[in-house]
């Protein structure tokens, strides 16, 4: 295994040459966000002297992560505890000049993920021929939690110092800064989706690309009443200065013990129904309006967009109910109330389904299903350029059962099929077909990443033309396919959700 050397704005890194591909980890590009620093806006990195070692992932932020949690990264263990605001690069040729740009924004409700997550390794898009970088960022209390004496989206403000340092730095690793590329998925979609209306990223990318965009944007006092009752258990103001001494693990107690309230608190309306206490606050300064009225004003009409999601999403959560037939009629109800546009109006426009289908199909709806596809709208009206797709094809674990549910788009965009989600979603060794719908939808994100066009026709509200990820004649391009959510939320808005009184 060979190495190489990359001069940085900071100092100077040493890389890895892994299977043909540079690869660069755990490079700082802010502060650890600790001390005086923490529940504030990230601060610049302090330069080093020498070579700085750039061979281990960084540790993830502290998160709360549903279900067992990862093993951690293998390799040497060379940051600081705290060292939470590093990137990584992967790259063919950090001689080269002027390569396309692709950052990665990890999801996880806004409240888990992690640049090291095994099923993100940039190698399969690097030699596709793109420059890759994948950075962490705050999430939970830490990123979003409404703190007086705080900015709001501190998480975001992590990705924005992300970009600031891709602008800086990412020549000297063979890419180019006026050709920047963002692209997330779930709460990663989120983030892009806030990133295209925010003053402090204009500039700082040219495409952008979300995958399964959820429809959880908070008021003010809605994201104020959450952090309050995390907190009140505690004795504890909702203060940047109450908490700054707080052990984190401290924190994510707190937010479990939440976890297990939330279905109770009525006022939040169906977020207490989700594990997403946590989201980007459109608080008129940090994120100014949320992103379907801004497109819709025309605030990123000159950046291309690329976004859609998966026809099953809420299949993954499905899953983990116990016992998985315990969907009642009245179940079903309750969540079509809560999520969808009614019982009535559901049932009309499926009147085949079951109550497990319309339960399904209702909160696949409200949570990403229309928020993306009313994004490329947004954009649209605008006056600028989106391409929509849906990604129909369905993992084969479990019998099928899970369909082409959420999570899915992930691994076969970064082609790392055995590893992590990806093992788990595409079975191991993965099928010719995986492989295949795979390569398709890698082929899409990297096209635009070079030419701003994935290869088929914008959209527009009428022909409503979408890209079909799927195998044989089961994809292609065609209008949008789920006619029945279209028409059901046509004159519905993604509003900003608020507490209700």
């Amino acid at each position: 295994m060979s190495e190489t050397l990359v001069q940085t704005t900071a100092g100077t890194v040493r890389g890895r040459v892994e299977d043909g591909v540079a690869v660069f980890r755990g490079i700082p590009f802010a502060a650890p966000p600790v001390g005086p620093h923490r529940f504030q806006a990230p601060a610049p990195a302090q330069p080093w002297d020498g070579v700085r070692e750039a061979d281990a992932f960084g540790p993830p932020p502290p998160q709360s992560r549903p279900g067992p949690q990862p093993a951690g990264p293998a390799g040497p263990v060379r940051h600081e505890p705290t060292d939470w605001l590093t990137l990584n690069v992967w790259t063919t040729d950090p001689g080269a000049a002027g390569l396309p740009v692709m950052v990665w924004i990890y999801g996880g409700a806004y409240r888990f993920g992690s640049s090291a997550e095994p099923d993100c390794d940039g190698a399969t898009l690097a030699r596709a021929g793109v420059v890759l970088v994948s950075a962490n960022h705050r999430v939970g209390v830490d990123g979003y939690a409404q703190l007086d004496g705080a900015p709001a989206n501190r998480g975001l403000l992590d990705i924005v110092a992300t970009l600031r340092w891709v602008r800086e730095n990412i020549a000297a690793f063979g890419g180019d800064p006026d050709r920047v590329t963002i692209f997330g998925e779930s709460a990663g979609g989120g983030a892009v989706a806030s990133l295209l209306v925010m003053p402090a990223a204009r500039g700082l990318f040219h495409r952008a690309v979300a995958q399964s965009v959820p429809g959880t944007f908070f008021g003010p006092s809605l994201a104020r009443d959450i952090t309050t009752e995390l907190l009140m258990p505690l004795g504890l103001e909702p203060t940047a200065d109450a908490l700054r001494d707080v052990a984190p693990e401290r924190l994510l107690d707190a937010l479990s013990a939440l976890d297990a309230r939330m279905p109770s608190i009525e006022r939040w309306g169906f977020i207490g129904g989700t594990p997403t206490p946590f989201s980007p606050v459109v608080d008129g300064d940090v994120l100014p309006i949320d992103p379907w009225a801004g497109l819709a004003a025309g605030t990123a009409k000159e950046v291309p967009l690329l976004v859609g999601s998966n026809r099953d999403e809420w299949r993954l959560w499905l899953l983990l109910r116990d016992p998985l037939d315990a969907v009642t009629d009245e179940l079903a109800d309750e969540t079509m109330t809560a999520f969808g546009p009614g019982p009535a109006r559901m049932r009309a426009a499926y009147p085949d389904a079951s109550a497990q289908e319309l339960y399904t199909i209702a909160r696949s709806d409200r949570m990403f299903r229309i928020p993306s596809l009313h994004l490329a709208r947004a954009q649209t009206v605008g006056g600028g350029r989106a391409y929509h797709y849906e990604l129909t094809w369905p993992s084969p674990v479990f019998d099928g059962m899970l369909g082409a549910c959420h999570g899915l788009d992930v691994p076969l965009v970064f082609g790392s099929p055995t590893q992590g989600l990806a093992g788990a979603l595409l079975g191991t060794p993965p099928t010719a077909d995986a492989v295949e719908v795979g390569g398709q939808m890698r082929a899409a994100w990297t096209a635009f990443a070079r030419d701003g066009d994935p290869g088929w026709p914008a959209y527009d509200d009428d022909q409503r033309l979408t890209r079909v990820f799927d195998i044989g004649e089961r994809g292609g391009v065609r209008a949008y396919p789920e006619e029945a959510s279209y028409q059901l939320w046509a004159g519905t808005a993604i509003e900003v959700l608020d507490l209700r009184r």
